[in-house]
């Protein structure tokens, strides 16, 4: 089966993108948050890639 990253419907805060991470690469998604968090606060790049990254990354498809 072939594995895609997709907006997590399940581990959403804002828009599912580090949630949709965590799910792809199997680790927790509040590590991501918080890598997030740092990019943020220390360069100001963190904010501008989880834009693009919600604009860009797919939602999730619905499972029925």
């Amino acid at each position: 089966m072939e594995k895609r990253l997709y907006k997590s419907t399940t581990n959403r805060v804002l828009c599912g993108v580090c949630g949709g991470i965590g799910e792809y690469f199997n680790i927790d998604p509040t590590i991501i948050r918080l890598l997030c968090l740092m990019l943020i606060c220390g360069w100001g790049s963190g904010l501008l890639v989880y834009l693009i990254a919600a604009i860009i990354i797919p939602e999730s498809p619905k499972q029925f």
